[in-house]
C-alpha cells in the first residue's frame, strides 16, 4: 500500500520523468536542528549548490552562500531564511539530501495531494459503521461528530434467520441539541425491531488528511486503489506552475525553454491528467454503489 511518500515521489516522477529532469543534489554531512542558521553538506558535492533555494527533506530553505573547502553553507537571513514558502524548520538527519531549487518542492506536492483527496468528497465518500440496541421507547439515537449524511439502516430480526433487513423509516439530523446529543448528530428512527435487536447505521464521513510521510494512503478511509485519482488529480493542479514559471522571462533557462515548450503543451499535459481523472472518478464513483448498496429502494428521510 502506497504511503504519503510513496505519492509524493510517485507524482514528481509523473511530472519530471524518470531521469529526463535531474535536480542538482548535495548531502547534510551533519545533523541539522530547526533553529541553525548554518548547516555542513558532503564538500565533495556542495559545490551543486547556488545561492537561493534548497530543499531538506520537507523544508525549503534561502541559502546566502557556501563555502566549498569546509562544506558549510550559510542561511539568508538567519532564521529568516528557514522554512522558506511557508514551510515548517524543522530538524533534518546527517545523509539527508539537499536539493537546490526543486522544480515541484515536497510540501508544495503534499499540500496539493491532501487537496485532490478532499476534492473526491462527496462524489466518493468513506463509510462506517455505528451499532447500537433498540430501545422501544427511544425515537433518536447519536452520531459520531464526524458523520455528514446516512448511507444505510438496518435492524436485526429475532429467530434463526440472522437477517439484518433494511429500517424505511429514519431521519438523519445534522443539528442535533448538544444538550442531548453532544455530538450534534443523530438519526431518528421511526420504525422499529424487537426491543434489544442490534441496529446498525452505515454513515457518510469525509476523508482525513495524510499527514506522516509514513502514513498510509488507506489512513484517508479510502481504498488504497483510489491513490491513482489523486495522483492525476495532484499532477492536474501542479503543472499550471509550470505557464506562470515560463512567463518569467529574468533566467536564460526560462527564456530559451519558452521557445521549445509551448503553453499549448502544458495544457495538452493538464487536460490528459484531467481526462484521466474524470474517468477513473466516474467508474469508482459507479463501483462503490455497486459495492455498498444504499437501499434506496426500501428506505429514505
Amino acid at each position: 500500500m502506497p504511503t504519503f511518500d510513496q505519492l509524493v515521489a510517485r507524482v514528481k516522477a509523473e511530472l519530471q520523468g524518470f531521469a529526463l529532469d535531474q535536480a542538482s543534489v548535495s548531502e547534510l554531512a551533519a545533523p541539522m536542528g530547526p533553529a541553525d542558521t548554518s548547516f555542513m553538506c558532503d564538500g565533495s558535492t556542495v559545490a551543486n549548490l547556488s545561492r537561493g533555494m534548497v530543499e531538506i527533506d520537507d523544508e525549503l530553505i534561502l541559502v546566502k552562500a557556501f563555502d566549498s573547502t569546509s562544506g558549510v553553507v550559510s542561511v539568508m537571513g538567519l532564521g529568516n531564511g528557514r522554512g522558506y514558502q511557508n514551510t515548517t524548520p524543522a530538524a533534518h538527519a546527517v545523509n539527508a539530501l539537499v536539493t537546490s531549487s526543486p522544480a515541484f518542492p515536497r510540501a508544495r506536492v503534499k499540500d496539493e495531494l491532501n487537496n485532490a483527496l478532499k476534492a473526491l468528497y462527496p462524489s466518493l465518500v468513506v463509510l462506517e459503521a455505528v451499532d447500537f440496541p433498540f430501545n422501544a421507547a427511544q425515537v433518536e439515537y447519536p452520531l459520531p461528530e464526524a458523520a455528514t449524511d446516512v448511507w444505510y439502516v438496518t435492524g436485526r430480526w429475532v429467530g434463526p434467520e440472522r437477517v439484518s433487513a433494511p429500517m424505511p423509516n429514519w431521519r438523519y439530523n445534522p443539528k442535533a441539541l448538544p444538550a442531548d446529543f453532544p455530538t450534534g448528530k443523530s438519526i431518528q428512527l421511526f420504525d422499529g425491531v424487537t426491543p434489544g435487536q442490534n441496529v446498525r447505521v452505515v454513515y457518510v464521513r469525509p476523508p482525513v488528511a495524510l499527514v506522516a510521510g509514513d502514513d498510509d494512503f488507506t489512513v484517508s478511509g479510502y481504498p488504497e486503489r483510489l491513490a491513482d485519482l489523486i495522483v492525476w488529480d495532484a499532477c492536474k493542479r501542479l503543472l499550471p506552475s509550470m505557464l506562470s514559471a515560463r512567463l518569467q522571462q529574468q533566467a536564460v533557462e526560462a527564456t530559451e525553454r519558452a521557445a521549445l515548450v509551448s503553453s499549448r503543451d502544458i495544457a495538452t499535459a493538464v487536460q490528459l491528467y484531467g481526462s484521466l481523472y474524470a474517468e477513473g472518478l466516474a467508474q469508482e464513483r459507479a463501483l462503490q454503489f455497486t459495492e455498498v448498496p444504499n437501499y434506496q429502494t426500501f428506505q429514505g428521510s
